[in-house]
């Protein structure tokens, strides 16, 4: 099982957490044209290794945060509330 350490809660199992996505790629502006509306749904990267992801605690405090974890073994290197947008963590 995997416990995911919130930043407000604490470590929780994966149950709780729905997963967001790469916290790395760009949304597309509303007006953006339909290609990259599909592209930022439907493409993504498979990385190996270390990985920035968004994660909510849905089932708790329901805040947003990053997650840096290793995909290929699951370790959690690092949490950090998410940042607004174009805000540097």
């Amino acid at each position: 099982m995997l416990l995911i350490p919130c930043p407000w809660c604490g470590p929780r199992a994966q149950i709780e957490f729905t997963y967001g996505g790469d916290a790395t790629v760009q949304r597309p502006a509303p007006d953006a044209p339909t290609d990259a509306w599909l592209e930022f749904v439907y493409v993504r990267d498979n990385p190996a290794g270390p990985h920035d992801e968004l994660w909510q605690h849905s089932a708790g405090c329901r805040q947003w945060f990053r997650v840096r974890r290793d995909t290929l073994t699951h370790q959690i290197q690092g949490i950090a509330r998410a940042a607004l947008s174009g805000e540097a963590l």
